[in-house]
């Protein structure tokens, strides 16, 4: 991409849904907003492929003209996320099953099952003749659209069913092997052949944990290999970069094992959507950051997908207004389109692309806002677009953000507390995410890290919360730093196929310390913690001759410390992760601040950005920052 370091905007965009006299203008009028890019293409095969073989390449090869033209460069999308209806008809057992054995139906879009070997064939043929066309003529690509987008990797198909038989073959060799190492002695549940195995759905009590869990694995690689597929088949025709528009808080499948097979990452970010239906924000946070969104969640699928991309990422579809997909849709305070944009260029994005160009005046997304109104005229959002692209001329070039904390985030891991989470509403991702905000609150730059990460010295703290299988690997990387290392709950509790494996977990090297079992709480009975703070939701009781690094007002010992090892077998809520990032920050002599309500501070090698998520003006040591605010400085 010739503008790949520098900072730019884009659209996404329908020539599909528009006339084509209007097309032109449209181009123009993006180019005149400061836009560089343009998505097309991810939803549009029904008019690539009006029947079966029938083929109308036209009006696409009109439209690229036409952006290009206007030396706009194109994004091309793979239009697999939408098979047509003709598609049913000629592969009737492709749609995705549901854990209630419903298939998923026609009629709206995500509607394949990643399984069906035929509609993988369908979509390597469509990619195929996509690359072959275009391949010389796009700028970059997108594999198909929002990957576990509606609960849409877990397939309790057929064909899913066969396919996991033969994955279980080649992960286990024998059916004996796959019986030891599931436990299948209980409650008689072995297997004579693998063709007996079923899916772990419509079970009278719980399925096996270890069925579940490699269910999981399944699904993901199943996800990676449709993936694989279609970026072999684009680079045989294009040496163009290639995608995939990952969304927020989607874990079903592993981000990092799909982006090995691409060139950078992006993601599709709805600030104010995410609070409503996934950040997991109290009903109190909800209406304080309704206009705004979560001052974090962002910030973390930045910094994730930052890592998924192995250095480069996009925002492909920035929120520009209400959406209509929500429990509510509000408007963004003014400014925050702004905010938004420039905090992912803070976080080292080299795009903002928003969604959508026009609003849609027909269909599903009628309610979904865009940079111009159905009407054609200007959308508030355009105003803090062109400021923006203004603001971006006179900016520095890429710069990824400077973090001397690192936090491990393992898809796999969060597979296995979903499959066995001990308590109510208990969560892997939750768990993280808590640590990261209590982060963000000190003032802190983070960089969200894979699990098969190598080398860690340049970080001076790193966290590792709530790894149930510890990877050895990983293991082995961190036992030769001498900086600090913080273990969460359930660290190693259990191996790849679900065992408790002697010794007893955590089972670490340098602190002498071991979990003998462990408690969900109640909602009403946290334990209040020495120093200000509650333990909530999960803990665990330490045996061991490591010193004590935190405990409760009664005593219980809840974190310990030894060499530069720090072991938290308890969920701390807000105040008491302040407390202990704090001093833990203190003992790898990392400044802290105390950040004011709703600012967020992050910085690069050459600047300090400042980000005010509070309706309010608020007061900084830079002086004053207004509600939806932003400010730059060069260090």
């Amino acid at each position: 991409m010739s503008t790949a370091m520098q900072r730019t905007l884009g659209t996404c965009y329908y020539p599909e849904h528009w006339p084509e006299e209007m097309w032109k203008e449209d181009a123009n009028r993006m180019a005149k907003a400061g836009l560089t890019w343009v998505r097309i293409g991810e939803f549009a095969w029904s008019k690539l492929e009006p029947k079966p073989g029938e083929h109308d390449f036209g009006w696409l090869d009109r439209a690229v003209d036409v952006l290009q033209k206007a030396n706009l460069q194109v994004v091309l999308g793979t239009p697999t996320a939408t098979p047509p209806r003709w598609m049913l008809d000629k592969h009737p057992d492709m749609l995705a099953v549901d854990a209630s054995g419903n298939p998923r139906k026609f009629g709206s879009r995500r509607h394949y099952c990643f399984s069906h070997p035929g509609y993988r064939e369908e979509s390597k043929r469509i990619t195929k003749l996509l690359a072959e066309r275009y391949g010389k003529r796009v700028a970059a690509w997108q594999t198909d659209n929002e990957y576990g987008c509606h609960d849409t990797v877990i397939s309790y198909s057929e064909p899913a069913r066969f396919a996991f038989q033969q994955w279980l073959k080649e992960q286990y060799g024998t059916v004996k092997a796959l019986n030891k190492a599931w436990g299948n002695v209980f409650w008689s549940m072995e297997y004579d052949d693998f063709s007996q195995i079923e899916l772990p759905n419509l079970t009278v009590t719980e399925p096996n944990p270890a069925h579940s869990h490699a269910f999981r694995r399944f699904s993901s690689d199943q996800v990676v290999t449709f993936n694989r597929i279609q970026a072999d088949e684009i680079r045989l025709h294009s040496s163009a970069p290639i995608s995939h528009n990952y969304m927020g808080r989607i874990t079903d499948f592993d981000h990092f094992d799909v982006g090995n097979d691409l060139d950078f990452a992006t993601w599709d970010s709805y600030p104010l959507g995410f609070l409503e239906d996934r950040v997991g924000a109290s009903p109190e946070q909800q209406r304080a950051y309704a206009k705004q969104g979560d001052p974090d969640f962002q910030a973390f699928h930045h910094d994730l997908y930052r890592t998924v991309g192995q250095g480069r990422w996009w925002v492909m579809e920035q929120q520009p207004g209400p959406v209509n997909w929500a429990p509510y849709n509000p408007a963004p305070l003014p400014g925050m389109v702004r905010l938004w944009s420039w905090e992912a260029f803070a976080h080292g994005a080299e795009t903002v692309s928003y969604f959508r160009w026009r609003q849609a005046s027909f269909a599903q997304e009628q309610m979904h806002s865009g940079l111009l109104r159905p009407d054609n005229q200007d959308a508030p959002a355009m105003a803090e677009v062109i400021k923006v692209a203004q603001e971006l001329k006179d900016a520095p070039a890429v710069e990824p953000p400077f973090a001397q904390v690192a936090l491990v985030f393992d898809y796999k891991a969060d597979w296995a507390w979903s499959v066995q989470p001990h308590g109510f509403d208990l969560c892997y991702f939750d768990l993280v995410f808590a640590y990261y905000k209590a982060l963000r609150r000190n003032g802190l730059t983070v960089d969200i890290i894979a699990p098969n990460h190598k080398d860690f010295s340049q970080y001076k703290l790193t966290l590792v919360p709530g790894l149930i299988h510890f990877p050895s690997s990983l293991k082995k990387e961190l036992e030769q730093l001498n900086s600090l290392i913080i273990y969460g709950p359930r660290t190693g509790a259990r191996d790849k196929d679900f065992n408790i494996t002697p010794p007893l977990p955590p089972s670490l090297p340098n602190i002498d310390v071991k979990v003998s079992y462990v408690e969900s709480l109640r909602p009403d009975s946290p334990l209040e913690l020495s120093n200000g703070g509650s333990v909530i939701a999960y803990t665990e009781s330490l045996e061991g001759t490591a010193p004590i690094f935190l405990e409760t007002k009664s005593k219980k010992t809840i974190a310990v410390k030894e060499n530069n090892i720090i072991y938290c077998g308890s969920w701390l809520d807000d105040d008491g992760l302040d407390k202990f990032m704090s001093i833990a920050c203190a003992e790898a002599k990392i400044p802290t601040q105390h950040m004011p309500e709703g600012v967020r501070v992050i910085q690069t090698r050459t600047e300090e950005f400042w980000f005010n998520y509070s309706p309010r003006e608020v007061q900084t040591k830079y002086g004053s920052i207004s509600p939806a605010g932003v400010l730059r400085y060069a260090v």
